[in-house]
């Protein structure tokens, strides 16, 4: 069977989808949403940056594209500063009757006890018109909900359930998410949009209330932590130059809480410079999503990440975007309403094989 699905954006993520349906046999690409004008009109293999053509052109004509009632729409577009414009994108593809997988808000990972209220239109649109949604990435997403969870499961004993990402973020050229959102290359005493308080728990409050969902366990609550270092010197990352003294290593965690302990854990280290900070965890390989269990016994399990292009950051994005692409048949075939990584089937790559 093949599954007839548009996508929405062709950014850092989206580029990364168009490719993935391309790849899938399964899956016929047969529209595009761009916010761009200037895209418009372009084929979207190009866009993409996959040297040739689709023959589906870019539009920005969002009617246009729900007309072709497709089987699904793979949303990527950016969502963390027009959270409310998104949530309302997603309602309206919902209601219309068609199936959806994205990539954020990624608070919808997992709302329930973290934003029950702020999901439950995207919910109920879900359920109006008969589809399913599944937002999801690889953190959020598959590093932290279904690695862990695989991982759990030849467990004897689970004392505690950390997730870490721990990454150099020099080569991710997304400006507005290191400097504005998450403060890099700005001054140390100025606390950025990330690090306001509760604001790491609307991100990533998901992966700790998937987890405790997952292990059987009531959460008491969810805390935050963090702390970051200077730059030592003036340097240039891929979105741009980071002076002397201002902020180029983060390091936080979530941690919930279960009779008085922190149980599950889910800690960032996130870099502009390989030579920040060496008393934080260090990755495997250029960078890793690392799942560690305490308890009987010792689990340690890193999933390394590197593109073809030599970059650890490509593939993370590529990961995002082929966590939600590969799902689509089997949200499709679900229940209507909001599903999770714990509802899904496991996802494969069938028919990716290439001899």
């Amino acid at each position: 069977m093949s599954y007839r699905v548009v996508q929405w954006s062709t950014g850092n993520v989206g580029k990364h989808a168009i490719a993935g349906i391309d790849a899938n046999p399964e899956l016929e690409l047969v529209g595009c949403f761009v916010s761009n004008p200037e895209k418009a009109g372009k084929d979207v293999g190009q866009l993409a940056g996959l040297g040739r053509d689709l023959g589906v052109l870019a539009t920005t004509d969002a009617d246009e594209l729900l007309a072709l009632k497709p089987d699904c729409i793979v949303h990527t577009a950016w969502a963390d500063t027009r959270l409310m414009e998104a949530l309302g994108d997603l309602q309206r593809f919902l209601r219309a009757g068609i199936n959806v997988v994205s990539s954020s808000p990624v608070f919808l990972q997992y709302p329930y006890g973290v934003a029950d209220a702020m999901a439950e239109p995207v919910i109920e649109a879900a359920k109006a018109g008969g589809v399913s949604i599944f937002v999801n990435g690889v953190d959020p997403g598959f590093g932290n909900d279904q690695l862990p969870l695989v991982m759990t499961g030849v467990s004897e004993r689970i004392e505690e359930l950390r997730c870490y990402e721990i990454l150099n973020y020099a080569t991710y050229d997304q400006a507005e998410v290191l400097f504005d959102v998450m403060g890099f290359a700005r001054p140390m005493d100025e606390v950025p949009f990330l690090l306001q308080p509760g604001v790491p728990t609307l991100a990533w409050g998901s992966v700790i209330a998937q987890l405790a969902a997952g292990l059987g366990l009531e959460l008491e609550r969810i805390e935050e932590w963090y702390e970051r270092v200077p730059a030592p010197f003036d340097f240039e990352v891929d979105a741009g130059p980071v002076p002397e003294g201002s902020v180029a290593g983060l390091h936080f965690e979530l941690r919930g809480i279960v009779d008085g302990k922190a149980v599950i854990v889910l800690e960032h280290v996130t870099r502009l410079h390989d030579d920040l900070a060496p008393e934080w965890p260090q990755p495997a390989g250029q960078g890793c999503y690392r799942v560690r269990i305490t308890g009987e016994p010792m689990y340690t399990v890193d999933m390394q990440m590197l593109g073809t292009d030599g970059d650890h950051n490509t593939a993370g994005l590529k990961a995002t975007a082929m966590r939600i692409v590969n799902a689509i048949p089997a949200v499709v075939a679900g229940e209507p309403g909001l599903l999770t990584a714990l509802d899904l089937p496991l996802i494969t790559g069938k028919g990716l094989v290439r001899t």
